[in-house]
């Protein structure tokens, strides 16, 4: 009974050990004020800086009516395929990298634009070689 107590107070120790280096410095200090009964029970403090803005990041609705403008330019380049190639554009700008979250509608536009630029490829040979 006494070795799995000693045991288990070991594998504690070890695991608090542990936990203090994962913390920030100023957290360190913060958790060993704490008192034994509070670590024993697995109780854990939440801190925050004042200064983290990093946590509502993407919280922002995205441009043109919150779907981005590369799935808009996606749909409305089936009534003006020119909004695809602008998409495209964009795409290999990296203009995605201000808001990640526009990567895959700009991506569906530049392959919407490669598939209607064979499309027309296609129609341009058919034609020319039929005359």
């Amino acid at each position: 009974m006494e070795e799995t107590e000693g045991l288990r107070n070991a594998v504690e120790m070890a695991s608090s050990v542990s936990d203090k280096h994962l913390l920030r410095p100023s957290a360190r200090y913060y958790s060993g004020s704490k008192d034994a009964s509070d670590h024993q029970r697995g109780k854990y403090t939440l801190i925050r800086d004042a200064e983290d803005s990093q946590l509502g990041i993407y919280d922002k609705p995205l441009p043109c009516f919150g779907c981005g403008i590369g799935w808009f330019s996606f749909l409305l380049g089936f009534a003006c395929p020119l909004l695809w190639y602008y998409a495209t554009f964009l795409y290999f700008g990296n203009c995605y990298r201000k808001d990640p979250r526009e990567r895959a509608g700009l991506a569906a536009s530049a392959i919407a634009a490669m598939v209607c630029s064979a499309v027309l490829l296609i129609i341009i040979a058919f034609v020319m070689f039929t005359r």
